[in-house]
């Protein structure tokens, strides 16, 4: 057993990258890190509660999701200007989020049925759009060329591209308020907010499963470097009031070398997998933690 002295807990060493790399398999076909999982695995396996954990959590994004980003700008699928105004939207949030955590939101009772919410929101959003949107063709051939995205523009007004053979078109002003909000709720949670992201631009957008994943995974990365800057500064300021808020580094670089490993080979696996299945994988496991924690707020 390794004892990790920043959160105060005893676990195998290889537990955290295990686990981490599972999970980021799946959660990287459907464009998320697999932060908003292994939170909850810290909090309710760990026993890892304080508010330490949200940056910690973040550091899992900063390691694990380079390679995943990678692998989609090599396959043509990286979407540069909707990750830009993504990043722009978040970054704000995701200060105002930090100070919710840690002053409203500091212990175990409080933040779980919190984090519970969120799961539970954006699951029902994935189970609604797999009901409403019920793919009637089959998954396309593996051929790369039909994967790629071309056209990209951006305006005031919207962000336009071709997939497929297909124009797409979003509001520039809607993502950047979107953003502004899921900052909120990620700089609290620590998860970046590529979780809450992904599925709006698929439901509310209206964009493909499939080209969001690369946006989604970058601003996420970005927003967590910048999430984790926001709570080692406040924890120095906090320094003397006995509260831990610096995250745990061992921990959470542990969480990230196993994510890398499972978002790398998430994202290459994900032209195989039709993506209704992906949402309902990613619903599953959304919403069986999301009953879990909001019904402890009835117990």
């Amino acid at each position: 057993m390794t004892h990790f002295p920043v959160s105060n807990i005893e676990t195998f060493w290889w537990l955290p990258p295990l686990v981490a790399f599972v999970v980021s398999c799946l959660t990287a076909t459907g464009g998320l890190s697999g932060a908003f999982l292994l939170l909850p695995f810290q909090v309710s396996i760990l026993g890892f509660t304080g508010p330490a954990v949200t940056p910690t959590n973040l550091i899992f994004n900063i390691v694990a999701i380079p390679g995943g980003v990678y692998r989609y700008y090599q396959e043509k699928r990286m979407i540069w200007p909707l990750a830009g105004v993504i990043i722009a939207g978040t970054l704000p949030g995701m200060f105002l989020g930090a100070v919710i955590r840690i002053s409203l939101l500091p212990d175990p009772g409080s933040f779980k049925p919190f984090v519970g919410f969120v799961l539970a929101y954006v699951g029902f959003r994935l189970v609604k759009d797999v009901m409403v949107k019920t793919e009637k063709t089959k998954s396309p051939p593996v051929i790369s060329d039909l994967f790629t995205v071309s056209g990209t523009s951006l305006t005031l007004e919207h962000i336009r591209y071709e997939f497929k053979g297909t124009k797409y078109s979003a509001s520039t002003p809607g993502i950047l308020v979107l953003s502004f909000s899921v900052g909120i709720i990620g700089g609290a949670y620590g998860i970046g907010g590529g979780a809450i992201i992904a599925p709006f631009l698929v439901t509310v957008f209206g964009l493909p499963v499939y080209t969001v994943a690369g946006a989604a995974l970058l601003s996420t990365f970005v927003s967590s470097i910048i999430g984790v800057l926001i709570y080692i500064l406040i924890g120095h300021w906090l320094s003397s009031s006995g509260q831990t808020i610096s995250p745990d580094w061992l921990l959470g670089s542990l969480f990230g070398i196993g994510g890398a490993a499972g978002i790398y080979i998430g994202a290459r696996l994900q032209r195989f997998v039709p993506s209704r299945v992906i949402k309902i994988l990613l619903a599953v496991c959304v919403l069986s933690i999301a009953i879990t924690y909001v019904s402890s707020l009835f117990r």
